[in-house]
């Protein structure tokens, strides 16, 4: 493949995907079928969660998530600078307000430092912490989940980014430090069901909530209606709840997609593996991401820090020079608390580490399909627009 455009991510669809898929449209139930339930009970048993109800989006799983576990009016979230900005806005659109929390200038993550400040400023109304697995890496959960506890919030982890990623030696997802994880399934992540997005839990509760939510509110269980009407038609109403059901048509992509989990690991870390080589040759003002500890991850990008003061190079030129080469780039992500909408609400924010991560980073490359000579040829070419 090195002769084609690499882009900075994309899907990798084989025949059993495509069967899978086709199988659904040759059934009965392109909606509300028995491929969404198959995949959430897949999906659950993959992360090793009690739980796991699938819905629309990645966005709408936050949603859900923090809708579940009653976050409302008055209460706040405290969210992590670098991110996608649903993150903050599944807040907003619950009503409560967001803390944003600094991150780590190398890593991009939320800290147990920069939460407990953030954990102040909402001055005892924090009720969800929402760290943020960043490009498929977790920071500290359980003195993220210590801190949270004793504040009297909980931890609901955004891993939009990292199906098939482990935190000391478990999957992320399975609940150990979480009320709830959210999961996305576009398709430049791990996992493509073409849009979808998932939310895995322990607690019964909050799952039997999620299934409620994510179908209008809607109760079809005689057994728990108000009303016996003794007529098959009948269904009842219990909550404001949106539509973000899953369709068979994307549950049985996503199910199939989950089969190759394994092999999807495994060649993201060998192409990380291949970067991080190629990226020692090149002097400090090139670094690949810094790695936590405790996580083994499986990468949905692979950001680089790039010091383009140093190096005479504005990132847009860089951008525009590796595209004529073949080389797709992109930028994960402007600081929320930047974006117009937060800054109108809380004004400018000072936060020197999410500052710091944004100014430098760059997403490379990063997909199954990508040749095994790919990651050298994207690092030669980067050295040599940086003029190193």
């Amino acid at each position: 493949m090195s002769a084609t455009f690499l882009p900075y991510g994309r899907q990798a669809i084989d025949e059993s995907d495509i069967e899978a898929v086709a199988e659904v449209l040759r059934g009965d139930w392109l909606t509300t079928g028995p491929a969404v339930d198959a995949f959430d009970a897949a999906f659950a048993e993959a992360v090793g969660a009690r739980h796991s109800v699938s819905c629309s989006n990645g966005t709408a799983a936050l949603h859900l998530a923090l809708a579940a576990l009653g976050v409302k009016e008055g209460d706040t979230c405290v969210v992590p600078a670098i991110t996608f900005m649903a993150t903050a806005n599944a807040a907003r659109y619950c009503g409560a307000e967001v803390a944003f929390a600094d991150v780590d200038p190398d890593t991009g993550l939320m800290t147990p430092e920069t939460l407990d400040a953030a954990l102040a400023r909402a001055e005892g109304t924090a009720r969800v912490v929402l760290p943020v697995h960043l490009a498929g890496q977790c920071g500290a959960l359980d003195e993220l989940a210590h801190a949270a506890t004793l504040a009297g919030a909980v931890l609901v982890e955004d891993a939009s980014h990292a199906a098939g990623s482990f935190y000391r030696g478990e999957p992320v997802g399975n609940g150990r430090y979480s009320a709830a994880a959210t999961f996305s399934f576009h398709p430049v992540k791990t996992i493509a069901a073409g849009e979808g997005g998932a939310v895995t839990t322990n607690d019964d509760a909050v799952a039997a909530r999620l299934r409620l939510l994510r179908s209008h509110g809607i109760e079809r269980d005689p057994a728990r209606h108000r009303r016996q009407e003794g007529e098959p038609w009948w269904h009842e109403m219990h909550a404001l709840g949106w539509n973000y059901r899953l369709s068979d048509i994307h549950a049985a992509l996503a199910h199939s997609q989950l089969k190759r989990l394994p092999a999807f690991i495994e060649r993201r870390q060998a192409l990380a593996r291949a970067y991080d080589t190629a990226l020692q040759d090149l002097p400090d003002t090139v670094r690949p991401l810094a790695r936590t500890r405790a996580c083994n991850p499986c990468l949905h990008l692979y950001p680089v820090r790039i010091d383009f003061e140093a190096a005479g190079r504005s990132r847009s030129a860089v951008m525009d020079r590796l595209r004529a080469h073949g080389i797709g780039t992109q930028v994960h992500y402007i600081p929320v608390n930047e974006q117009p909408y937060y800054q109108d609400r809380y004004g400018r924010q000072d936060l020197p580490g999410a500052r710091r991560y944004y100014e430098r980073t760059l997403s490379l490359p990063l997909f199954v399909g990508m040749a095994d000579d790919d990651p050298q040829r994207v690092v030669d070419r980067l050295a040599q627009v940086l003029g190193l």
